[in-house]
Order: C-alpha cells, then sequence, then structure tokens
C-alpha cells in the first residue's frame, strides 16, 4: 500500500485530524465504517466497469469483498443498520480508501454525509459552504467552484413528450457525456435506423407485463447458455435487451425538442444568471420546471446566507458527477486549474439510501475531501 508523505512538517493525517473536529464541532458525528465491503453495492450502483479499479476477493461462501473505494456508501450502510435510521443523522469521516490508478492505490479520505433533512436547499447550500471552509484549512487556493443540479435535467425530461424507456435512458446516461449525445442522435434518427435482426422479438415483448418478460428472457438466455457477458449478468443482459424492446417501440425525436434539449444543455453561467435563461427556456417552450426552479432559486438564496459569494459560482447544466445515484445538487472544486483532479466534491443522492435496502426515500447530501490533492494545493502547515 502507498504510504502518506508529509506536507510541510506535518503529517497531512494530523491536519486532516484537525479538520475533522472541525466537522464534528459543527455536529456531524464521526463514524468509521469497516475498510472491507460487499462489493454488490458498488457494482450494482456504480456499473461493472468500476470492477477494474476495485480490489476484490471473496468470501468462503462465495460472495464477492472489496477494499472500499470511497467512504459514501459505507457510511450510508451503517447509518442505516443504526437506530437513526430514517431520522435526521449527520456524520463525518477520515480514512483510506482504495482503488487502482497511476500506480497510488491508497488515498486518504474525509467527508460528510447528512441524511433525512427536510431543507433541501438549506442542507444543500450547508455543504458547499463547509467544503470551502474545508480548502480554507489547507490554505488551498479554489481556482474553480463548479456547480450543477442533476435534477434540473430529470425535471425538463420529465415534461417532454418522450416514451418512458426513453426518459430513463437519458436520465441515466446524462453523467456519460458522450453517451447522451448518442441517445439524441439516436432518437432524432430514429424513424430512418435498420430494425436489429433480432427485431421481431423485440417487438412481441413491447408492452408485455414487465416481470413475465424479464423472465422469459432470463429463462431463454440460461437455455443457450448465457452466464455472463463483458461482466454483465444474465440479469443486466434481459434488463437490457427489454429496454430495447421498449426503445424500439418508440418513436423519433422532433427536432425542436431536441433543439429545446441543446439549448437547456448549453447554459452555463454565474447561477443567478442560469436561473434567468431557466426560466426563459421554460416559458418558451411551454414547459412545467417551477419547482425545480424555485428549489433552484432557494439554494442561491441559502448560499448567500452563508455568506458565499454566488456571484463568483459557475453553473452548468451540462454539468454531472459521473455516477448513477445522483439526483440534485451536484459540486467540484478545483485548485490549480484542476492539474490533478477535484479536491473536494459532492452533491445529493436521494435515492441512493433505498436502492441500498431502506423501505422509502430518504434524503441525502455529502462531500468527500482528496485529503493529498488538499495538502498539495494547500500552504504547507
Amino acid at each position: 500500500m502507498a504510504t502518506h508523505g508529509k506536507t510541510g512538517n506535518m503529517n497531512p493525517d494530523s491536519r486532516a485530524e484537525t479538520l475533522v473536529s472541525s466537522y464534528e464541532q459543527a455536529g456531524y458525528v464521526r463514524m468509521n465504517p469497516a475498510i472491507l465491503q460487499p462489493a454488490d453495492p458498488f457494482l450494482d450502483l456504480s456499473g461493472e466497469d468500476i470492477r477494474r479499479r476495485i480490489y476484490l476477493t471473496t468470501d468462503p461462501e462465495g460472495r464477492e469483498l472489496c477494499l472500499r473505494p470511497d467512504l459514501t456508501i459505507p457510511v450510508s450502510l451503517d447509518y442505516l443498520a443504526s437506530p437513526a435510521a430514517g431520522q435526521a443523522a449527520g456524520y463525518c469521516y477520515l480514512g483510506p480508501v482504495f482503488r487502482h490508478g497511476n500506480g497510488v492505490n491508497e488515498f486518504l479520505q474525509a467527508g460528510i454525509e447528512s441524511f433525512g433533512r427536510g431543507d433541501t436547499a438549506a442542507a444543500d447550500a450547508e455543504m458547499l459552504a463547509l467544503a470551502l471552509e474545508t480548502a480554507a484549512h489547507y490554505g488551498a487556493p479554489i481556482t474553480e467552484i463548479r456547480i450543477g443540479d442533476v435534477g434540473l435535467f430529470m425535471a425538463l425530461v420529465a415534461a417532454l413528450d418522450l416514451a418512458p424507456a426513453w426518459k430513463r435512458r437519458l436520465n441515466k446516461d446524462f453523467n456519460r457525456k458522450t453517451s447522451l449525445a448518442n441517445d439524441l442522435d439516436e432518437l432524432t434518427l430514429h424513424a430512418r435506423r435498420t430494425p436489429p435482426d433480432y427485431q421481431g422479438v423485440l417487438s412481441a415483448l413491447a408492452g408485455s407485463n414487465p416481470r413475465a418478460a424479464r423472465a422469459l428472457v432470463t429463462d431463454l438466455l440460461s437455455i443457450a447458455g448465457i452466464s455472463a457477458v463483458g461482466g454483465r449478468s444474465v440479469s443486466e443482459i434481459a434488463d437490457r435487451f427489454l429496454e430495447q424492446a421498449a426503445l424500439g417501440a418508440a418513436t423519433s425525436l422532433p427536432q425542436d425538442t431536441r433543439a429545446i434539449v441543446e439549448r437547456f444543455l448549453a447554459i452555463n453561467a454565474a447561477p443567478v444568471a442560469a436561473a434567468t435563461e431557466l426560466r426563459a427556456l421554460a416559458k418558451d417552450a411551454g414547459l412545467k420546471l417551477d419547482t425545480a426552479l424555485d428549489l433552484f432559486d432557494s439554494r442561491n438564496e441559502s448560499l448567500a446566507a452563508r455568506g458565499v459569494d454566488v456571484a463568483s459560482l459557475r453553473f452548468s447544466t451540462a454539468f454531472g458527477r459521473g455516477l448513477d445515484y445522483y439526483t440534485g445538487f451536484v459540486f467540484e472544486l478545483q485548485a490549480n486549474g484542476g492539474e490533478h483532479g477535484p479536491v473536494i466534491a459532492g452533491g445529493r443522492y436521494d435515492e441512493l439510501l433505498q436502492r441500498l435496502g431502506a423501505d422509502r426515500a430518504i434524503s441525502a447530501i455529502g462531500f468527500a475531501v482528496w485529503i493529498e490533492r488538499l495538502a498539495a494545493a494547500g500552504e504547507p502547515a
């Protein structure tokens, strides 16, 4: 494992301890999840491509385990297993995470996770304000603050006249910009596409009971002796096949609808100016985005109330964090021009806890700090 170096005369761990103590003083309870975690939540929520970047092992019962590649999911699981599950609670942490990459396999990570709060705009603002205080703790000059809102894109897609399967596809691919561009092309050109060889099977399945159709496809794949393809399980292959059935039944995307999506994704401005552009777009296109835009305005007001210079922020409708579970406000803080990636990043993930086993959706937001990056960008201790 990699060892942590020093910054000036202070081990970064020592300064990080002081940082996390400040989180505790702000009311966040310190948590220390196990380093060895069940692998399924990471593979299910981050995609099979994460398999090549995490350290995997198998227990005697055949269950896959991994060294934790981040701390959001482990903290979430520990919260769900605690008596506080379902209630408002906030946690902080500091510890190593493990990923393959560039010769460095162990990273020190700190952060905060906040669960169950109903004051969404205020909680969003608090996370960004605490992230900025974290950078100041290290004396790190932040050269760029990037913010976005996955929920705004979801609200836009929900308001469009699209087949449900395409709405799910666009939302899923939002963080994968190349995939999203391909989706728009595929939708626009749908009427001129050549049907696949298996279009007859897809057409027969389209509109059938989803559970029965999934069981049928899974059985057919098993009979054919297919257990996995490209890291995907039989269930994942069946889901993908059925998605294609639904997409194959969809109509093409009108050019004016595509123009609305592209106009939305082109907005990149200070938050207040972006809000003006978004309301103009909603009015011109006849879309009901009031709820999402009211939250956007409330967040800007909450940020200003916490002393954040809102005019210095850059809001981009196309900005996402690359993980499927984000559902709302997202942000990244870059130092030194972002040469080594963000030093602090986070966002809202209101659906994650239910996907991890909660019986209902629980609001959640947090951020992670890459301690070595932040220490390297900051002032010598």
